[in-house]
């Protein structure tokens, strides 16, 4: 009679683990293939590219909230903040709303040397979870506005438009952090 932990009526533990890994591995499969290609495009089917983001800006001293309407590539300036919009997309009204601009925003310290202190997406449906919380000034996305295009749809491959063209995707923007 063995004592311990293993017997021979139970498996080992190196069968019981891949059981469980590939148990694992099973049900990530599935979520890929149920989330797929075609949800993902469906996704962006519809994205509007926009010229201008509009951010509110709160002022934590003064308690005072204002409006900032920044071109694509211009800077603005919110108190120390230097706040330049880099891509601004938003989607029809006839679509769930979906509004999200690529920021960088810098700090002006007081030697007037410059800081990047953000860099990165905003979503206008989440100001809490990807806005600028800065001890002094909050800044998050509000909207788009200055639309640059009609909603563009991006279809599969192989597929055309009316005119037998394939359409032509909306451009990527890739960003690079500074670090």
């Amino acid at each position: 009679m063995r004592h311990g932990h293993g017997s021979d009526t139970s498996p080992a533990p190196c069968d019981a683990t891949r059981a469980r890994r590939s148990g694992i591995v099973a049900i990530c499969v599935l979520a890929l293939l149920a989330a797929g290609p075609f949800r993902a495009r469906a996704a962006e089917s519809q994205r509007i590219e926009n010229g201008k983001a509009v951010f509110a800006a709160l002022d934590k001293v003064t308690a005072r909230i204002s409006r900032l309407e920044a071109k694509l590539g211009e800077t603005v300036r919110f108190g120390a903040l230097k706040v330049t919009p880099r891509a601004c997309y938003s989607r029809p009204p006839t679509e769930p709303p979906k509004t999200d601009a690529f920021v960088e925003i810098d700090e002006i310290l007081l030697d007037g040397k410059e800081k990047r202190i953000f860099t990165g997406w905003m979503f206008a449906e989440s100001p809490g979870l990807h806005a600028l919380e800065h001890p002094v000034f909050d800044v998050w996305l509000t909207d788009c506005a200055e639309p640059r295009s009609a909603p563009v749809a991006q279809a599969g491959p192989g597929s055309r438009d009316d005119a037998g063209a394939s359409p032509e995707p909306p451009p990527r923007h890739r960003f690079r952090p500074r670090r």
